[in-house]
């Protein structure tokens, strides 16, 4: 399939210490051509997007290395890819980028654990669209940094244009900054992290946002 253009600007991106999971794969965990998998699946999953108004862009912070890094998704660990695939009526039969057994990811688990019971079209993305990570030390994560952020909030602000999402739902403080700095015309609503002990007050306030009124089930 051809790869959007809006996709080949994020493949395009390199820096120092990051890992593009749509241009780079990882010797150990990664099929030979996972990089042209990941890329293929977040292009397929763009156009769908742009088929229909959608509801809202969940933007969380960095790719994680348990997450984002392997199935090149936001927000969407192995375990997940299947939900991803079915939510937006995707042909994934070239399967996970990963070898091995799937691994799982805290906030992506508690993420779709939320997405399980909303409708509405949501599209999962970064602030910074790649995996940062600490020097020589590839399967770890840390926060991307200003000049990181710059060329992620680009590509973010470009991808407001292309998506004209109603609302923009942004997990955690350092990702609503970063919507507020971009964007004056879309609604940015900021929840709480579900990391660090947030999961209840990030599925309360997902919930009322979505007028969905159960209990969820907490993960962990």
């Amino acid at each position: 399939m051809n790869i959007h253009p809006f996709v080949e600007a994020v493949a395009s991106l390199q820096f120092e210490d990051c890992f593009n999971p749509y241009s780079d794969r990882c010797e150990i965990h990664d099929h030979r051509d996972a990089p042209r998998r990941r890329a293929a699946a977040l292009s397929a999953t763009l156009r769908c997007a742009l088929e229909e108004p959608i509801d809202a862009i969940w933007i969380g912070r960095d790719l994680g290395y348990r997450g984002g890094r392997r199935t090149g998704l936001a927000l969407t660990d192995d375990v997940h890819i299947s939900q991803h695939a079915k939510r937006w009526d995707l042909d994934l039969t070239a399967g996970r980028p990963t070898i091995g057994s799937a691994v799982a990811e805290r906030t992506a688990a508690v993420i779709w654990n939320m997405l399980e019971h909303i409708d509405a079209r949501i599209f999962l993305w970064n602030v910074f669209p790649l995996h940062p990570h600490e020097s020589n030390d590839p399967f770890t994560n840390r926060q991307h940094n200003a000049r990181e952020r710059r060329a992620g909030e680009e590509l973010l602000q470009q991808l407001i244009g292309l998506l004209r999402p109603s609302r923009i739902v942004a997990i955690g403080n350092d990702a609503a900054a970063a919507a507020h700095r971009i964007t004056e015309t879309v609604p940015v609503i900021c929840v709480r992290h579900p990391s660090y002990g947030g999961q209840t007050q990030f599925q309360n306030q997902i919930s009322e946002l979505y007028g969905y009124p159960q209990q969820v089930q907490t993960l962990f």
